[in-house]
């Protein structure tokens, strides 16, 4: 589409359009985009008597372009997109009106480039002859002598002391004649440029014979290591000795190979030799030993607490009590008796440790570490020792590494050790988990001076030296010099499959690719994985300029499964993390920059980040929807006088005066999972030592829940039939659109996607719509094993039956229909855009298995009763007779510590305790007790082994909650009541059309958008069912819930003790206190246990 033509806006969104359309105000104002569902597809939107209708415009075979109008209307065809507007500035032509006003687009301000006072720094490229011809119109001789000129005047300005004289003789040559035959050479389409590869001989010719004697005796070496040569390497000095005009970078490279392979094979024969089996197979993880103090029942009442030595063997897979440090072991339990940890949520240092002795008797130990970090770290220990040990053959939790670094065009340290260690400030691992190696790690860096294999070498050799492990490279992608480099430990090496790379560009004019983005996926057995690494626009005053980078790389970053089309990235993975340079600064004037250092050196930042742009625009719902970020503790990572961190240089003298940039959190970890999975953030900071960017590098690890390549335990033949039925779905649309609409599922367990029939328009109020699915849709999995069922997500997209275009998507969890009929409420998205909510309910048929317990489960957390007791170690009274409350971590449940408000997660669910018959759930017998649900994890195993019910409550990734209102959304509407379903099971069958819609000119009814509100007959109201409320369960990826369904705020809740400040991950000095969201009223009355 030319660009030129003033009603072309390419690829403008859908709302977008109508905003433009509406702000024209005219009848036959026009303007025509990309369609959003079909590749080379156009719609033109015509605005007429303030609706806005829109016409899909579609090439035949032959390219030729036609119109989709009314019917009776004659279709033709238009060679070109000017043709075909001026045919249709005709009135009679099957539109609502004829075009008359184009609507143009509105001016977007290009990126400047950076503030160094130097242009963008290009990517390594070939740039002499036809780029210099494309942008001068001079003879191909004028051309030559003009390249040949500029290049002997940089030569006259090099320091060539150093450079021999035959040498510099033959580089003044080459630019004098040699390089304009090249030139000329490179024009017949020869692009070997001999001059070049002349001088090149000429200048190595000393390296050249040097590798030509020291070969032979390296090829000897190696067959001493190995007899059996990789196929080539023992012609190597034969080929060269043939074949001088070999090139010398090709020789290098083969030099450089085979010296590598002798290191390899060299330390592989001497760990063999030793019986070492650490090498490149597995890390050695040392014995830790913790100093702790511990409490016996009698003793914690007194507040009485002994010394005592935590000896922790990952290795040996035991764990031995001890007296004293250098003493014997007391006692020691193997990793099957160790069955639980327990966290204290009120007193951070302190853990219960639930352990099987010989004679199946459980016990309760309770110790207090030093501190939480050390806490922190004997979990992580222990849940390593649990995993190595464990029988099962597919891992079902991993960790992540993700970092992220602007390395400001200069060369690393020689040490970045603690970049990968998470050592630094803000939520860093404890010195006890140093050689605890993750599963993944993936690296995003930004000015990345070094070449792609430099740099992955260089990261490669940092993890082999920190954890003794040669991990395997998965995927690196690199954008000029925006790079992503994917690792992962070699025994998962068979479980990755479909990896795919891509990135998109940003920069000035969207045409350069000194800012935007690379990503990365692929699948982890049955888990999907998605990594973005984005640079964008810099400049405190650029904000909306980098809302808009997001915006482009979310539309065209293809990753993933290429079936999910009408989805964009952030639902097509099961976990997608987002790192980077996102470079939003803190928003205050200049003349604060001193203040700001201040607070800074008083690690005192929340004055500091409410201000920060990201938050700021991500509490407005304009980036980052749903996504989840761990809360910052540590300083501002931009901009520092290079070499030291304790000097931020925040001026910068410019011809324009001066400049500033203000301290900021410009780098960056966020991250997006599908509802009801396990992901923990285990920590978040940045590096204190690494100082030779402007920048300090930022760290980010996390726990995440997998599935694995599902293997059904139950014979297929006689294996009872699943189904997953979806019913009374209402979908409301924050559009004026008047088409009719259909909803598509999709997901990998189903056998193919699965459309609705056409769907009842009900209400047409306030800019939106109100879609009512009436019918039952019945999807059938693919494995109807509900241990392979409840790993698994439905995909929802609310389609438009004209233009097959997309208004809205959205994520189902299975999981949530675990026990019975669930009602869920999920918040629409389109390319970042909030465009709805889907209310409905969910019911999972499958046969009763009992499902295996997850590694992630090992770890829980404890609600201390608010009754403490006094003296050191002994924070609450254990025998407590008053009533303890389940809740999650509030971090977990979506009260935010950075501003205290409740995160909008896009979705809740209303699920009710297994142990509860339905017809029951509403009464006050269910309110009597919270742990029905609260002691059960979704795997459906019990998660109380020793029968105190008042004491324990489950992983806070999963709880109940009463569902209650909206929360802050008050525009959202009330979720009408559902029809209960039918117990038989017998769906309506689905309105499947044909899957396959291609894109002929066939005429269809007008799509049409109105801008006016018009009354309209309020919709019909489904039966009341009043007995079957449910609870609402909180989310199991870290976060909490939608917004319109938030928990209670901590210190609204009955029986609990006062809200305590959050922990603090620094080294010294405290946060200051985190405000708490009030208590809404009638909340306490509704108030359910949470696990």
């Amino acid at each position: 589409m030319p660009i030129y033509q003033p009603w072309c806006h390419g690829n403008l969104t859908r709302s977008k359009a109508e905003d433009l359309l509406s702000k024209a105000a005219r009848d036959g104002s026009f303007l025509i985009r990309d369609s959003e569902s079909i590749q080379g597809a156009y719609a033109l939107c015509v605005l007429y008597q303030n609706c806005v209708y829109t016409y899909r415009i579609l090439p035949n075979e032959d390219k030729k372009l036609s119109v989709q109008a009314s019917e009776g209307v004659p279709i033709r065809f238009f060679s070109m997109l000017p043709e075909l507007v001026e045919a249709y500035y005709s009135p009679n032509m099957g539109l609502i009106t004829h075009l008359q006003y184009p609507v143009q687009r509105e001016e977007e301000v290009d990126e400047e480039p950076e503030s160094n006072n130097l242009p963008p720094q290009l990517p390594p490229r070939n740039f002499l002859a036809n780029d210099i011809k494309d942008s001068d119109p001079k003879s191909p001789e004028q051309a030559c002598k003009s390249l040949s000129d500029t290049f002997l005047m940089r030569l006259q300005h090099m320091d060539m002391s150093t450079i021999p004289e035959e040498q510099q003789a033959a580089i003044q040559e080459y630019f004098r004649t040699s390089i304009c035959l090249d030139a000329e050479q490179l024009q017949n389409g020869n692009p070997n440029l001999p001059g070049l590869k002349k001088l090149t001989m000429t200048i190595c010719k000393n390296v050249n014979s040097e590798i030509s004697r020291i070969l032979p005796t390296l090829e000897v070496f190696q067959r001493v290591l190995d007899q059996q040569l990789p196929p080539g390497i023992g012609q190597f000095t034969k080929q060269m000795s043939v074949d001088s005009g070999q090139s010398v970078s090709f020789r290098l490279e083969q030099l450089t190979r085979l010296i590598y392979s002798i290191e390899e094979k060299a330390k592989n024969a001497v760990f063999d030799s030793v019986g070492y089996d650490g090498g490149h197979r597995r890390s050695l993880i040392p014995i830790v030993i913790f100093e702790v103090l511990f409490q016996k029942v009698k003793q914690e009442l007194l507040g009485i607490s002994t010394k005592m030595f935590l000896k922790v063997d990952v290795e040996g897979g035991k764990i031995y009590f001890k007296k004293s440090k250098d003493g014997p072991e007391d006692k020691y339990y193997v990793h099957n008796k160790i069955l639980q940890l327990v966290k204290s949520q009120k007193m951070h240092a302190k853990l219960v440790i639930v352990l099987e002795t010989e004679k199946e008797k459980i016990l309760r130990r309770e110790f207090v570490f030093d501190d939480t970090k050390k806490r922190e770290g004997f979990c992580q220990l222990l849940q390593q020792m649990k995993n190595k040990h464990s029988e099962k053959l597919e891992p079902d939790m991993i960790t992540v590494f993700v970092g992220t670094w602007n390395m400001g065009n200069a060369n690393p340290p020689h040490n970045i050790n603690t970049w990968f260690q998470c050592k630094g400030q803000g939520k860093t691992r404890d010195d006890t988990a140093d050689h605890i190696p993750h599963d993944f790690y993936v690296i995003g860096t930004q000015e990345d001076p070094l070449g792609e294999k430099e740099w992955a070498d260089t990261v490669k050799g940092v993890l082999r030296n920190i954890t003794n492990i040669s991990f395997k490279q998965v995927a690196v992608h690199t954008l000029w010099n925006i790079r992503i480099v994917v690792l992962a430990k070699p025994e998962h090496e068979n479980r990755i499959s479909h990896v795919f790379s891509d990135s998109v560009k940003t920069g000035i004019a969207n045409t350069l690719g000194n800012k935007g983005a690379v990503g990365v996926s692929f699948m982890f057995n049955g888990t999907s994985f998605g990594f973005v690494n984005s640079h964008l626009t810099s400049g405190s005053e650029k904000k909306l300029r980098r809302n808009q980078n997001y915006i482009s790389i979310l539309r065209f970053l293809n990753l993933g499964d290429k079936k999910l089309n009408p989805f964009d990235i952030t639902h097509r993975f099961t976990h997608l993390f987002w790192l980077g340079d996102l470079n939003y600064r803190v928003e205050l004037p200049s003349t604060e920059a001193e203040y700001i250092v201040t607070k800074i050196k008083q690690q005192q930042y929340q004055e500091i980040l409410s201000k920060d742009q990201l938050s700021m625009e991500r509490d407005d719902g304009k980036v980052f929807l749903h996504f989840d970020e761990e809360e910052i503790t540590f300083a501002p990572t931009y901009r520092f006088e290079r070499d030291t961190r304790e000097k931020y240089a925040y001026t910068k003298a410019k011809a324009t005066g001066t400049k500033y940039n203000l301290p900021s959190w410009c780098d960056r970890v966020l991250r997006k999972s599908y509802p009801l999975v396990h992901v923990v953030c285990q920590a978040y900071g940045c590096t204190n030592d690494i100082m030779t960017s402007d920048h300090s590098p930022v760290f980010a690890s996390f726990e995440v829940g997998v599935a694995s390549q599902f293997v059904s335990k139950q014979d297929p033949n006689s294996a009872p039939d699943g189904g997953i039925q979806f019913m009374n779905c209402v979908a409301t649309l924050l559009t004026k659109s008047k088409t009719k609409f259909f909803i598509e599922y999709h997901s990998s367990c189903l056998e193919k996607t699965v459309k609705t029939s056409e769907g009842e328009n009900k209400d047409h109020l306030d800019g939106s719509i109100k879609v009512w699915f009436g019918n039952q849709v019945q999807l059938t999995p693919i494995i109807s094993d509900p241990e392979y069922l409840l790993d698994q997500h439905i995909l929802i997209c609310v389609k438009s039956t004209d233009c097959d275009e997309s208004y809205g998507e959205g994520c189902v969890a299975l999981r949530a229909a675990q026990f019975s009929y669930t009602e869920f409420s999920i918040t629409l998205t389109h390319q970042g855009e909030k465009t709805g909510t889907l209310t409905g309910g969910i019911q999972l048929h499958t046969s009763e298995v009992k499902t295996t317990e997850k590694l992630y489960d090992f770890i829980k957390v404890e609600r201390d009763d608010p009754v403490t007791s006094k003296g050191k170690g002994s924070d609450h009274n254990k025998f407590s007779v008053s009533q303890t409350h389940d809740i999650s971590n509030p971090s977990y449940m979506g009260l935010s510590y950075k501003t205290g408000n409740v995160i909008d997660r896009g979705w809740s669910y209303s699920m009710p305790p297994k142990n509860l018959p339905i017809a029951v759930q509403g009464s006050k017998d269910s309110k009597k007790s919270g742990y029905d649900v609260g002691t059960r994890s979704p795997t459906g195993k019990s998660l109380n082994p020793i029968g105190e019910d008042d004491k324990m409550f489950d992983n806070p990734l999963y709880g109940s909650m009463r569902l209650h209102n909206w929360g802050k959304d008050q525009d959202l509407p009330q979720k009408d009541h559902l029809i209960p379903p039918d117990p038989n099971f017998t769906p309506s069958k689905a309105a499947d059309g044909d899957p396959d819609r291609p894109p002929v000119p066939t005429p269809r009814n007008r799509s049409f958008t109105c801008s006016e509100t018009k009354p309209h007959l309020p919709s019909p109201v489904p039966p009341h069912v009043s007995a079957h409320k449910k609870p609402v369960v909180p989310s199991r990826s870290e976060g909490g819930m939608v917004n319109n369904r938030p928990p209670l705020p901590i210190k609204s809740r009955p029986g609990l003790p006062e809200a305590q400040k959050p922990r603090d991950y620094r080294d010294s000095s405290e946060l200051p206190s985190k405000h708490r969201p009030p208590a809404r009223p009638g909340q306490q009355q509704t108030q359910r246990h949470a696990s």
